[in-house]
């Protein structure tokens, strides 16, 4: 035998022996039992919190409740201070009954006229107390001296809904339900209706919850994904529970429900509007409007704008459409600015277009007008307008030309040609603003706030403080009651007296 023979044997024997034992120890793994004492343990041994891992679709809407007492300050970072009313156990301040119970505010305005006397002198407001929260833009509601705002537990991966004393900051309870999602420019974005009986959220992926604003006793729940087959918008839910005459408005814009008629207390569905133009849901919120006498839910959906009947003898009716202004992303809700015309306004390029509503006996028509890109005239792309003294305020985006970004004024008559602009080094991003008793609050996506008198063509800047320092994405809408003035960014909410 020559040494190469040899060779190819010892390879051929050295590879046999390298097969052999390397199927010898993966069998050796198989049946080997290192110990023979395991016990089955019952669900919740291991004391994992109950639905850590639940998915999606097994979210069960309301399903924890925590009251605290009343020495708790709920997270523990609300920090009271000042010249507040004294509070009930309970949490309830008898000398608050101011109320700012949806998005937007009383008849959807974001303006509210009363005798309150609004600070204006040069002392910065005093910051009655602040709560820490999950990252989102959810904002707070006012009623009877407490505050309920939606908010996202990222270490639960659950959606709660939270209940503050209005005086103090100290919170009274929460209602909370897991529901796993992932962060996306934050979680919450929806402001919170609150009437007499109920309180009723949307959370991200759609849930509808309805409480009970006092105990926080569940009162129904709804599911849009599942029951009307709804598609969540990519940032998720912005839609913000619209109430008329104790009935819940919501746009599903479903595979066949656009919109939906819903008894607060109850929870029973009262009408459905076919979605037969196949809109789906965008970020923006429904707004009841009276269009050539008739009393109108005006939604701006992905596919387009369209008028349901909210009068009784044929409510849910669908009285117009027109889908030549329809922008891929739209989060401002629809602006009424004449007894026939609507001012729609939608960010990342789609502009602005003023709608027409014509009526002749029962036909409806709407019809584009005016349409333009951000550049050429009043646009916006987070917030609504604002209509006040026959003038419309507003915030221009990125793409808005020279202005961009600034606080601006326009005519309802002419909507390329501001009235005013703010100054060159007063500009706002995506910050919200509001009218209280005619003093215009803007608040800069960085924690800035800025108090202007409101005036026929020349604005004056009363007051300029920073509220949240080192604040950011301070896009969630602002809230006031009571001489409270409830402010947010990303992260905090902040309580500040302005009276």
């Amino acid at each position: 035998m020559d040494r190469k023979e040899l060779r190819s044997r010892w390879i051929k024997l050295i590879t046999v022996a390298v097969i052999a034992i390397y199927v010898a120890l993966i069998a050796w793994w198989h049946v080997y039992v290192p110990r023979d004492d395991f016990a089955l343990q019952s669900p919740g041994a291991d004391n994992r919190p109950e639905g850590s891992t639940r998915s999606v679709n097994d979210v069960v809407i309301g399903e924890f409740f925590m009251h605290y007492n009343e020495e708790a300050t709920g997270d523990g970072n609300a920090d009271a201070s000042g010249d507040n009313a004294a509070t009930t156990a309970d949490g309830n301040t008898d000398a608050f009954g101011g109320r700012w119970a949806s998005f937007r505010g009383g008849e959807s305005r974001n303006v509210i006229a009363n005798n309150d006397l609004i600070n204006t002198s040069a002392d910065d407001y005093p910051v009655l107390w602040s709560v820490t929260t999950g990252e989102g833009h959810a904002a707070p509601v006012i009623c009877a001296g407490k505050v309920y705002f939606l908010d996202y537990d990222e270490q639960l991966s659950s959606d709660a809904l939270r209940c503050f004393d209005l005086a103090t900051g100290k919170e009274l309870w929460r209602r909370w339900y897991r529901s796993p999602i992932k962060r996306n420019h934050g979680f919450s974005r929806t402001v919170p209706a609150v009437g007499d009986g109920y309180i009723i959220t949307i959370g991200p992926e759609g849930h509808v919850m309805c409480c009970d604003p006092l105990t926080g006793n569940m009162l129904w729940s709804l599911d849009m994904q599942k029951e009307y087959s709804t598609e969540v918008p990519f940032w998720y839910t912005g839609q913000c529970p619209n109430v008329d005459n104790g009935v819940l408005i919501l746009a599903p814009a479903g595979e066949e429900v656009l919109l939906t008629g819903i008894d607060c207390l109850t929870g029973e569905r009262l009408w459905t509007t076919p979605n037969t133009l196949k809109f789906k849901m965008s970020h923006s919120s429904i707004t009841t409007m009276t269009l050539s006498g008739k009393r109108t839910y005006v939604y701006t959906g992905v596919g387009g704008v369209c008028g349901v009947s909210a009068e009784k003898n044929d409510v849910g009716t669908l009285l117009w459409s027109a889908t030549k202004w329809q922008p891929s992303v739209v989060a401002p809700s629809p602006l009424q600015i004449s007894a026939d015309r609507i001012f729609l306004v939608a960010g990342y390029g789609a502009g602005s277009a003023l709608l027409q509503i014509e009526r002749a006996g029962n036909k409806w028509t709407a019809a584009v007008r005016e349409q333009y890109k951000p550049s050429e005239g009043l646009s916006s792309e987070q917030q609504t307008p604002i209509l006040f003294n026959n003038l419309i305020f507003g915030i221009l985006p990125k793409d808005g030309g020279a202005h961009r970004e600034k606080l601006v004024c326009y005519s309802p008559q002419n909507l390329h040609t501001p009235v005013w602009t703010s100054a060159a080094d007063e500009r706002f991003g995506l910050g919200p603003y509001i009218v209280i008793n005619g003093k215009l609050f803007v608040l800069k996506d960085t924690g800035e706030l800025y108090v202007y008198e409101v005036a026929d063509s020349n604005f004056k800047l009363l007051k300029h403080q920073t509220v949240i320092p080192d604040g950011a994405d301070a896009w969630g809408p602002m809230a006031y009651a009571d001489g409270r003035l409830l402010v947010r960014d990303a992260h905090n909410i902040k309580c500040l007296k302005i009276n």
